[in-house]
């Protein structure tokens, strides 16, 4: 068997090794010629995978190692009975924790209290419902859209797109669809702008062009918002100079690249593939997770419990670094600016996710004991000796 695969999918060559010929390229090098006799191909968001690749081909099997699969024409792949898989939820837990970061860094910079604030969630999904969780573990009011799952469900817990406008907060979390009902792309135009609550704090972690760019650079410079977060952003990766300099937080697509999610999304493959093709299982996520970069935190109750919030999840995850190196866009040149995005997420550290680390606190605190526990840490009793 011969498999062809994006070399940013980590581990793919240890993985699947076994099962035959593994060639590696970078995602957007992965033309017709290279997969003309290969029998799989395995991609992340960055490859096209349509007829014009595909045409020529011998792949019987193709899989993307992420939660979304825009960049796939499964119709083609159906039609010409290729088999197909993605990594739902692989990486839901990773992007819920950059929110998590992204949300006390505002927090903090801004001195606003999440506890007691709202926040509206727009695609309630994977993502979305995992957002909601944590951000509801912080003691935050949450109100979720998401209308195809309102009409499936007929729970009320889906609220209309009104009541999001109202929140202090504003997130999406939606795929990117360009017709039907329930289109997203330029959800956020110029009239989603112009609908919310004065000072709201903008994030999108979801598509970048869900939101329009230019509705959006507008709202920010007539003082509309309080602060904008981006990690996804229109024609990626020659991304709008002005919107990365006039953001509070920034980032080159990285919510969902926790060193933990994209081994699930590499394993979720892997065990498609082996199915289709009725080959043995020899691997699972335990042989590619080394062990945890932070195991034990030792936290001094001595701040505000947010304080306390932020100090233990930046030690985890330090969200600024991500937004410091997207910055750096802006010191090339105008023609190197596409490569240098993609080169933040090829070589993107190694981060892991909060489940890894245990948190020692110093004294019973248990309004903070409940909310690391609901964000992912692990945590144990009052520790006396240190």
């Amino acid at each position: 068997m011969k498999i062809v695969a994006d070399r940013n999918i980590p581990f793919v060559e240890a993985c699947f090794g076994h099962l035959g010929q593994v060639e590696l390229f970078n995602g957007r090098d992965i033309t017709t010629d290279r997969i003309r006799q290969a029998d799989a191909l395995l991609v992340r968001s960055v490859t096209q995978v349509n007829e014009a690749l595909l045409r020529d081909s011998h792949v019987q099997f193709v899989a993307t190692a992420t939660i979304g699969f825009e960049h796939v024409d499964r119709d083609y792949l159906a039609d010409r009975g290729i088999g197909f898989s993605s990594a739902p939820g692989s990486n839901a837990n990773s992007v819920a924790e950059y929110m998590v970061a992204a949300l006390l860094e505002i927090g903090q910079r801004q001195g606003i209290q999440l506890a007691g604030s709202s926040i509206g969630i727009i695609g309630v999904g994977n993502v979305g419902s995992r957002v909601a969780a944590k951000c509801e573990g912080m003691g935050m009011r949450v109100v979720r859209n998401d209308p195809p799952l309102a009409r499936a469900t007929g729970e009320v817990k889906y609220r209309p797109i009104d009541e999001v406008f109202d929140c202090d907060f504003v997130t999406l979390h939606t795929p990117l669809t360009r017709e039907g009902q329930d289109k997203t792309h330029h959800l956020a135009d110029e009239a989603f702008f112009e609908a919310l609550k004065p000072n709201a704090v903008f994030f999108n972690t979801g598509r970048g062009s869900v939101a329009d760019t230019e509705a959006l650079k507008n709202a920010m410079t007539s003082g509309r918002l309080g602060a904008v977060c981006l990690d996804v952003w229109e024609n990626e990766p020659n991304i709008d100079p002005g919107l990365l300099q006039a953001v509070d937080l920034a980032s080159p697509h990285i919510a969902g690249y926790s060193f933990d999610g994209k081994v699930a999304g590499m394993i979720m493959i892997y065990e498609a593939l082996c199915k289709h093709f009725d080959l043995s299982i020899e691997h699972s996520a335990a042989d590619f997770l080394p062990e945890p970069q932070v195991p034990v935190i030792k936290l001094r109750d001595q701040g505000t419990l947010q304080g306390s919030l932020h100090e233990v999840v930046q030690t985890i995850y330090a969200i600024l670094e991500d937004d410091a190196a997207t910055r750096k866009i802006l010191t090339v040149p105008e023609s190197q600016r596409g490569a240098f995005f993609d080169a933040l997420r090829k070589n993107y550290r190694t981060r892991r996710e909060f489940y890894n680390t245990t948190i020692h606190l110093n004294t019973s605190n248990p309004p903070l004991s409940s909310i690391l526990a609901a964000i992912g840490f692990q945590m144990v009793q009052p520790d006396s000796k240190f």
